[in-house]
């Protein structure tokens, strides 16, 4: 391993910038909005529950190491803690539609609220390397969303182009508090950098797969599932069919390669047509 890992970067040509759109998220309210399927409408109200607390963090990990980027780092910063403040605004919204007299939406909040506060409290770098991590697996997410675009096909227009859009700025963004991660700890030796990230990473799969599966189930169970049978459920939807948590395994696995750096795979040409229909929202920051 060398240091070459320092020298990797987000492409020059591309630009992080925030498209401040509003989503009209009405269907929501009707509950199985998945196409009608409650697993699938339940695990994914669990993973926009933890969006709004969780992006939260993952700004003020980014703002905590402000004053030692500049240059493009410097912008592409500015844009990283831009989108993730719009996608924050826009789940909170969708957050909020959901049946919260049958659902147990205050409970599951009031959980990730705690875990998101024990984070906090281990300091700037640690949020930052839980944010590393995270985001990795946030732009798998996007990847395997753009790669398997018909897991949408029946869901509200709305709400389906809410999810296109996240994916398109997960996958814009998604080295930036990696690179600021390499710019914060440069005088780290790389092999202390490759063991701590592999770590987190590591953690963070058991901890955010748990969690969201968990969180799925606890929805689930207001629709009349026992426990067991709800997360069940939920693991054969994120494991098995349509495997949200496995389909990305090769890009996964990507981040325990010594030397790794986001943008060493470049999928910019699978999310191009999404991008381009949402640039006219783009604003400068």
């Amino acid at each position: 391993m060398t240091a070459a890992t320092q020298t990797k970067h987000t492409p020059d040509d591309l630009a992080v910038a925030p498209r401040d759109i509003r989503f009209d998220l009405a269907s929501a309210q009707k509950g199985h909005w998945l196409g009608g399927d409650p697993v699938g409408t339940a695990v994914f109200n669990a993973l926009s529950l933890t969006f709004p607390d969780g992006e939260r963090m993952f700004m003020d990990a980014v703002k905590a190491y402000r004053d030692r980027l500049s240059g493009k780092l410097a912008e592409d910063a500015k844009g990283f803690i831009a989108q993730e403040a719009i996608h924050s605004r826009e789940h909170h919204h969708l957050n909020s539609l959901i049946d919260r007299e049958r659902y147990p939406v205050a409970e599951i909040e009031e959980t990730i609220r705690g875990r998101v506060k024990m984070a906090r409290e281990r300091g700037p770098m640690a949020m930052l390397i839980s944010t590393i991590a995270l985001e990795h697996f946030t732009a798998m997410m996007a990847e395997m969303h753009a790669r398997h675009r018909n897991l949408f096909d029946t869901t509200d227009p709305e709400i389906e182009k809410l999810w296109r859009w996240h994916a398109v700025e997960e996958t814009e963004h998604k080295a930036v508090a990696f690179d600021v991660f390499i710019a914060a700890t440069k005088d780290w030796s790389p092999f202390k950098r490759y063991m701590i990230r592999c770590r987190a990473m590591a953690l963070v799969t058991i901890m955010f797969t748990r969690n969201i599966s968990r969180y799925a189930a606890r929805l689930l169970e207001a629709d009349g599932y026992t426990p067991k049978a709800a997360l069940k459920a939920v693991k054969r939807f994120v494991w098995g069919d349509p495997g949200i948590f496995r389909r990305g395994w090769k890009t996964y696995f990507a981040w325990y390669r010594p030397g790794f750096h986001p943008w060493d795979q470049d999928d910019r040409p699978l999310v191009a047509d999404w991008m381009a229909e949402f640039n006219a929202a783009v604003v400068r920051v």
